[in-house]
């Protein structure tokens, strides 16, 4: 029996005991009316249809609709790539085979990629490999990769995300039941297969690594794992692109948390937040905040009774600048909350699933742009399916926030083609990034449009307005600079130099070798005087905006 099989039985199991005591507990109460407004769209039939979605991210398509994967429906009851519509009208899109964990990532290019725990060859202990894939819309697979054991890791976990240099970064775990020692890794993989492993965890700096990874404004990456670090209790790291990682907090002993399975997102506040399933005060799991600079606090402590327990999923910032997230089990009902908190540590259920409309949450929540979130269960629904413990549901949260623009990428330089998720768009619509128009766009359907980065533009918030609509990104998008030369390459202290490049409106600072001017001019995007400081050293001329840095190919030499 391979790993991803034994790994979801013992869930499955777990689950029907716990759903099985829970009836007994509350056979003959009433469920108290809760002020929320959940609604069921879809209760999966189990095999060969749609099957216990378990913790698989959900992407929204170019087309509007939501997509993510399962690991036990289809017709070999081993996974499937699936869609539903914002109203519920569910699709499988591919039938996968391999059991497809972590759901998917949307690509710039529209398709989609997502990995298989399984599948590949037979090379990582009892279990496949795992493989890293893209799909079409269409559901036309492609393998990217398959993993081998042999440096480029085992069973990957989760969805690569796409980094603001187009390439995705994914994560692996190692096999515990087969006899390969393999370490988890970090890969960076192109769309056309180009395969590296940049990373191999050694235990000090992490290890069993379930989680995706987030790319933070400064463009590191960040991520958390489940073992490893001082405690073999799991740390949160910070890692650079070329792979170098930095351990920014181990783990410990309650009242800190254990087993962060799920990934971190960066808040507008610029702080990092996640969830450890195990932990804290209770024991029943944590969420915590840490800054880019690893200062780590717990925000809070589930109690593992009205807040439900064990949170079994990434947060959600949702447009209403609120983390949203899902607590596995417990809560009024026994069978799991989805919970609310803010930046600050507010705590609120918002919903208790009570099996009829759900069981035992798992995936994260995502916020469609029509302002609705979304989720699936991993049981409940229709209690005759999956032996009587249903086969989970899809379901929608709508929390009262109007429509938005989504952003398929979020920083770029000017003249990048971004798309940009909504509705409602005609080729009428005018895009502006920061208030600044942008002169081409490309209408690709009602829900999909892809402007190009005028120069100009500001970071900032991208609005389009289609008529009387006006639809605004819930996230910043950064205008990225470019600093391809300057002008004279030498010059004693007070010497003015020309830095010409892009995207340089925004501009808050400049240093020489690592001494920041004092002098600094911005004459138009494209030009920037700064005057050569005291104390300026011979190297690199870096330039920071409001949208991010960037370095000279080329040393300036201060002369005497």
């Amino acid at each position: 029996m391979n790993y991803a099989r034994q790994q979801d039985r013992r869930f499955r199991m777990f689950a029907a005991f716990v759903a099985a005591m829970a009836v007994l507990t509350l056979s003959g109460a009433a469920i108290p009316a809760q002020a929320q407004t959940y609604k069921v769209l879809y209760e999966n039939p189990g095999a060969p249809g749609i099957s216990n979605p378990n913790d698989e991210a959900i992407a929204q398509g170019r087309d509007g609709n939501l997509y993510t994967t399962d690991v036990l429906g289809g017709v070999s009851d081993d996974g499937t790539l699936f869609k539903f519509t914002p109203s519920g009208v569910a699709t499988i899109v591919n039938t996968i085979n391999y059991y497809p964990a972590g759901g998917v990532t949307l690509g710039t290019d529209g398709n989609f990629y997502g990995t298989n725990q399984n599948g590949g060859t037979f090379l990582c202990g009892e279990s496949d490999g795992g493989q890293v894939y893209k799909v079409t819309p269409a559901g036309v697979q492609t393998i990217l990769h398959s993993f081998m054991g042999n440096g480029d890791g085992c069973n990957p976990y989760s969805a690569p995300i796409q980094a603001a240099d187009g390439v995705f970064y994914g994560t692996t775990t190692v096999n515990s039941y087969g006899g390969n020692n393999a370490e988890s890794t970090v890969y960076t993989v192109t769309s056309g297969g180009v395969f590296t492993a940049i990373h191999t965890f050694t235990g000090p700096d992490g290890q069993n690594v379930y989680a995706p990874l987030v790319q933070g404004t400064d463009g590191n990456f960040y991520g958390d794992t489940i073992g490893g670090g001082t405690n073999n209790l799991g740390v949160i790291f910070k890692m650079t692109p070329a792979g170098a990682v930095t351990v920014l907090h181990s783990f410990g002993t309650p009242p800190d948390g254990k087993l962060a399975y799920y990934g971190l997102i960066q808040a507008s506040d610029g702080n990092f937040y996640g969830t450890t399933q195990y932990g804290g005060t209770a024991a029943n799991g944590i969420v915590f905040k840490i800054t880019p600079g690893g200062t780590y606090s717990v925000l809070y402590n589930l109690n593992g009774h009205s807040d439900g327990a064990n949170p079994s999923s990434s947060l959600v910032q949702a447009s209403d600048g609120k983390l949203y997230g899902v607590a596995n089990l417990n809560g009024s009902t026994q069978f799991g909350t989805i919970y609310s908190i803010t930046t600050s540590g507010t705590y609120s259920v918002v919903y208790n699933f009570d099996n009829a409309t759900g069981a035992f949450p798992a995936s994260p929540l995502r916020q469609n742009t029509n302002g609705i979130l979304y989720g699936t269960t991993y049981n409940g629904g229709d209690l005759s399916t999956c032996n009587g413990g249903g086969c989970g549901v899809l379901y929608s949260l709508n929390i009262g926030k109007v429509p938005f623009a989504g952003l398929v990428s979020t920083s770029d330089k000017e003249g990048a083609k971004i798309g940009i998720l909504g509705q409602g768009f005609k080729t009428t619509s005018v895009v502006a990034f920061g208030g600044v128009q942008a002169t081409s766009i490309k209408l690709g359907s009602a829900t999909f449009i892809t402007a190009t980065v005028p120069v100009g533009a500001l970071t900032g918030s991208v609005t389009v307005t289609t008529g009387s609509t006006r639809l605004s990104s819930n996230a910043k998008f950064r205008v990225t600079p470019t600093f391809p030369s300057f002008s004279p390459t030498s010059g004693p202290v007070g010497t003015p130099v020309v830095l010409t490049g892009t995207g340089l409106t925004q501009t808050t600072k400049v240093t020489f070798g690592g001494v920041k001017a004092t002098n600094v001019t911005v004459n138009s995007d494209s030009q920037v005087t700064a005057y050569v400081p005291t104390g300026a050293k011979t190297g690199k001329i870096v330039i920071t905006t409001k949208g991010g840095s960037a370095k000279s190919k080329t040393d300036f030499t201060v002369t005497m």
